[in-house]
């Protein structure tokens, strides 16, 4: 069973890596080092923190040439740097999430044939009623990281539907995610994923990181409507 995993950094290709020598090696010998500097893993974030990597990312045109991966993993952590949140495994999970998300097909159908398509968190929460524990385990996961989504980057939309429908708002959204996440974080599975510690940090700062998404959204993003 395919989860989201933090992942990110493992999955960055070598046009990534080329378009950050681009922006900061001058000549090869330069470019050289930098490459040897990227393979190291104490070394890789403190590169990929320079803002000239970061700004050279917005100001490119709309199809990247950089990895999905690699543009969420920038984002997300220069945004929850920004709000306190110095974990990088927080930073890698947020962005797998946001990079496996960008498929709606990922969205509404988490769990592939064994579940049909589901739009709303409600409809998951029941499906968990008649599912197996393992099934039960994947569904809390997967709703977790859809309160978190939604709640990130489409906060607007949750306030029109709210206003419009009387529909639930932010904190419904909070409270689905950090228990549903804390659960599946305590989740006997979770251990075989390497998810515990990850997805239980995430509940317990759920709200601080959904508002970094809401800031990095508001200034960055343009994202269509939401997918639920």
């Amino acid at each position: 069973m395919h989860v989201i995993a933090p992942t990110c950094r493992v999955g960055f290709t070598p046009a990534d890596y080329e378009f950050v020598a681009g922006v900061l090696a001058e000549g090869e010998r330069e470019r050289e080092a930098l490459y040897r500097l990227l393979a190291d893993d104490a070394s890789r974030d403190r590169i990929l923190d320079h803002d000239a990597v970061f700004h050279a990312l917005l100001e490119q045109d709309r199809l990247l040439a950089v990895s999905t991966s690699f543009y969420f993993y920038i984002m997300v952590r220069r945004a929850f740097r920004q709000a306190g949140l110095e974990d990088a495994r927080l930073h890698d999970y947020v962005a797998s999430l946001l990079t496996e998300f960008s498929r709606l097909d990922r969205v509404r159908r988490p769990l592939g044939e064994r579940l049909p398509v589901m739009d709303y968190l409600v409809d998951l929460v029941a499906a968990m009623e008649q599912a197996s524990e393992e099934l039960r385990f994947f569904i809390s996961l997967h709703i977790g990281n859809v309160a978190l989504f939604i709640s990130g980057i489409f906060p607007d939309y949750i306030a029109r539907r709210c206003e419009r429908r009387a529909a639930p708002g932010i904190g419904y959204y909070e409270a689905m995610g950090e228990n549903f996440l804390r659960a599946a974080g305590g989740h006997r599975l979770a251990p075989r994923y390497a998810l515990s510690p990850v997805v239980r940090d995430l509940a317990d700062v759920f709200g601080q990181a959904r508002r970094a998404l809401n800031a990095m959204a508001d200034r960055y993003l343009a994202m269509d409507e939401a997918p639920a």
